[in-house]
């Protein structure tokens, strides 16, 4: 009768459920969490790894921040109109091409600046040639925001 018992502890032992010490799971999940791992240990090693992969595998698409491309700064200045003997152009810049702070309803010397950039990016006619913005004069919408600037621009 004793072997019996021992073969049903035995084939208890091997169909029993491991014991699964829970703490050390949990343990070993908040130091990965908060990044408590010494340099150089090798579940530092594994964490830098598995993010280095996550950065270089995750598809773009799965971000929605893309740049700004030149196409969209084209289409958001409008020549408006040109006046040859005084050699003077005027253009008109969406106001949403600017960041939010810039976006002023009268001229200073940092929206002219950012203006400048703007035209000489965007236009071919004034790329790599000198031009000097001489007035500024903000659009405003109905809302009270600026909606575009009218720039005229001397070649």
């Amino acid at each position: 009768m004793a072997i019996a018992c021992c073969i049903c502890a035995t084939g208890k032992w091997w169909t029993a459920f491991p014991f699964i010490n829970m703490s050390a799971i949990w343990r070993g999940f908040v130091r990965t969490i908060l990044w408590s791992y010494e340099r150089g240990s090798w579940p530092y090693d594994i964490a830098v790894v598995v993010i280095v992969i996550f950065v270089l595998a995750t598809p773009a698409r799965w971000f929605h921040d893309q740049p700004q491309t030149r196409a969209a700064a084209v289409a958001s200045v409008q020549q408006i109109s040109e006046d040859s003997y005084a050699g003077t152009t005027v253009y008109r810049v969406d106001a949403t091409v600017l960041a939010p702070d810039k976006r002023t309803n009268r001229s200073t010397p940092e929206l002219e600046r950012e203006l400048h950039r703007i035209l000489a990016a965007s236009l071919t006619e004034l790329k790599d040639q000198p031009f000097e913005v001489t007035q500024i004069t903000p659009r405003v919408a109905q809302d009270g925001s600026v909606a575009s600037y009218d720039v005229v621009v001397k070649r």
